[in-house]
């Protein structure tokens, strides 16, 4: 060895040696000048001949020792998964022997998802190269677990076995756990059985899990951390169920609030309190009565019949507003209170915390058209109003508006006496009139047959728009059932007394043929007056009929000023075939009637008494005459 050395040491530049070795050969240089000797290449150099006189072994007791030193060394192979044993932890590096001629160096970092490992214990390890580049053994225990982690994943979810986990990062939803060096999903509910509002605070840290889904396609692996909290709260839970009564009043933490209610977290027991259950009064969110980790005492409603469902309330430990009602309080009462819900048809008003009152729609005003409760009011106004209905015991009550008004109706005649003339709103139609409104509270109904003299109206939306204003004049008052009987056309002098000065029987006018059916043809006259010509009247000279658009020359047949027609002719018809005079026409309606008469009295005198044939003689008499009378005889 000592040979071995002093070549090794005669190899080295003199720059390299050590300083004391230096400074001892000086001396001797001084003395012996000897030659130094070249050094001898490597593969010239015979290791077997080369100072035999220190090898005190023969060559069957070298082999013997060669194979028994061979047999302390494992045959390894790169890229091999095997199993070693922790020697050395370090704050940054962990030691694993392999039973191979030199140990490996890890990472400690590789051992995250094992923070309790110590020396000695038998760990998986990935021959990355049997020499690297310091000459060193590179091994890997993530690597490891990367190649054996899918089959671990499939047996702890088959056995159910609890695996430990490194929480690397926080995602959508959940948080990214290393599990066997394969990334996991923990999704945020399954990290405690209550809700957790803050994901950060389990990222870099280790954690115990259950696999409770694989997607063996996707290679995606689902982990549960509430799964194991559920198994201890189990036995707590059936503890806790079983004291269950109706009626037993709890002290539980708020644990989670939604739209709907809030869940009580009883001692591993969760409850619910529904929103109509937190207040005797109405609130939009339950966060206006409690807030998340308060507590709070509740009492229980009811439960199913495996007491999975836990109904609670809030409420029902105060007293209900009802019962605080001031007893003085009766009908007729004038009160004050805050809108709180609008409907079509009407609004709930909150007089006192949980006390409510409806004002009816019909009761906000004295108008007697149709609206709804959010022309007059929103929620959140301050509102005045009368008692109008207290039942204590159903804990209703209507309210009105309109009574503290004064009612339009009381000295209607006053204001409005027939014959007054106003203004007044058009508010809506029907097919017989026009219904307007005068003032707040009092509306009429004008007839279509009272819109116009002149013009014919098949329905009022030809004459006028809703939300216009009209001129009326009162007809009637009906102060008992409220309505007003208006007109328009009274507004102005009926002109058929005038047409009938103008339009005389016999007398001629220039007309235009606006409209034609069978039965004959509308014709339009001087001052906007329309009269009708029968079918039989309508021919020309030239022996054709007339058309619309024609101008003719038309001749006045008939006038009837109360139900406003004109019944008019072509002049050449006329004089063919005179119609009858009014005279004639009265006479043979009279004597057909008296026909009429005669007839049933035949028919039906087998049925009367003699006192009454000698009657009914003497009127048949006296028809027969008035019939000879009538024809001229």
């Amino acid at each position: 060895m000592a040979e071995n050395e002093n070549i090794i040491n005669e190899a080295m530049p003199a720059e390299e040696k050590p300083v004391v070795e230096q400074a001892a050969e000086k001396p001797v240089e001084k003395k012996v000048k000897t030659p130094r000797p070249k050094p001898v290449p490597a593969e010239d150099f015979d290791w077997t001949s080369s100072h035999k006189k220190f090898d005190n072994y023969t060559a069957d007791e070298r082999k013997k020792l060669e194979d028994k030193y061979a047999g302390t060394m494992n045959q390894i192979a790169d890229h091999e998964v095997i199993e070693g044993t922790v020697v050395t932890i370090t704050d940054r590096e962990v030691v694993v022997n392999i039973g191979f001629k030199s140990d490996g160096v890890i990472p400690v970092a590789e051992f995250r998802t094992n923070p309790n490992l110590k020396v000695g214990d038998k760990v998986e390890v990935y021959v990355e190269n049997q020499e690297g580049p310091n000459g060193q053994l590179v091994l890997s225990h993530k690597k490891a677990l990367i190649l054996k982690s899918w089959d671990r994943v499939n047996e702890a979810y088959e056995s159910g076995e609890i695996v430990n986990g490194y929480v690397k990062s926080r995602t959508k939803g959940g948080l990214i756990v290393e599990v066997f060096g394969l990334e996991a999903f923990l999704p945020g509910s399954q990290i405690d059985v209550k809700p957790i509002r803050d994901y950060d605070v389990f990222v870099d840290s280790v954690m115990e899990f259950k696999v409770v889904k694989i997607n063996q396609e996707f290679k995606n692996v689902v982990v549960s951390h509430k799964a194991l909290i559920e198994d201890e709260l189990e036995a707590q839970k059936a503890e806790i169920i079983s004291k269950l009564e109706k009626g037993q009043v709890l002290e539980g933490v708020v644990k989670n609030i939604t739209s709907y209610g809030v869940f009580i977290d009883l001692g591993g027991v969760d409850g619910l309190i529904h929103i109509t259950d937190l207040s005797w009064g109405r609130i939009t969110h339950p966060e206006e009565v409690v807030k998340l980790d308060e507590k709070i005492k509740v009492v229980i409603l009811d439960f199913d019949d495996n007491k999975k469902r836990i109904a609670l309330g809030l409420k029902q430990l105060t007293p209900h507003p009802w019962d605080a009602l001031d007893t003085n309080l009766k009908v007729g009462d004038t009160v004050k209170g805050k809108v709180v819900v609008i409907a079509d048809y009407g609004a709930f008003v909150e007089i006192a915390p949980g006390v409510e009152g409806l004002i009816h729609v019909s009761e906000m005003s004295w108008s007697q058209h149709l609206r709804t409760a959010q022309d007059f009011l929103k929620v959140g106004d301050e509102v005045e109003a009368k008692i109008l209905t207290l039942d204590r015991e159903e804990r209703k009550m209507s309210l009105g508006m309109k009574q503290l008004m004064p009612d339009p109706w009381a000295n209607i005649t006053d204001r409005y006496p027939i014959g007054s003339k106003h203004t007044a709103t058009v508010r809506n139609f029907t097919n017989f009139g026009i219904f307007v409104e005068l003032e707040e509270g009092v509306d009429g109904l004008i007839h279509i047959s009272d819109l116009s003299w002149s013009k014919k109206i098949k329905h009022p939306a030809e004459f006028t728009k809703v939300g216009e204003s009209i001129d009326v004049v009162v007809l009637d008052v009906d102060q008992e059932n409220r309505r007003l009987s208006l007109g328009h056309k009274q507004l102005e002098e009926n002109p058929w007394d005038v047409f009938e000065t103008v339009f005389t029987v016999g007398s001629m006018h220039q007309g235009t043929v606006i409209s034609a059916n069978d039965k004959g043809a509308v014709v339009s006259l001087p001052y906007g007056v329309e009269g009708f010509c029968p079918s039989r009247y309508m021919k020309k000279e030239d022996g054709t009929n007339a058309k619309v658009d024609d101008t003719l020359e038309f001749k006045v047949l008939e006038f009837n000023k109360e139900s406003k027609k004109i019944i008019l002719a072509l002049p050449k018809v006329e004089e063919e075939k005179e119609p009858k005079s009014a005279e004639e026409k009265a006479a043979e309606k009279a004597a057909k009637q008296a026909k009429r008469t005669v007839k049933e009295i035949n028919e039906n005198i087998e049925h009367s008494t003699l006192g009454d044939l000698e009657v009914l003689a003497g009127l048949k008499e006296n028809l027969e005459k008035q019939e000879k009378a009538q024809k001229g005889e």
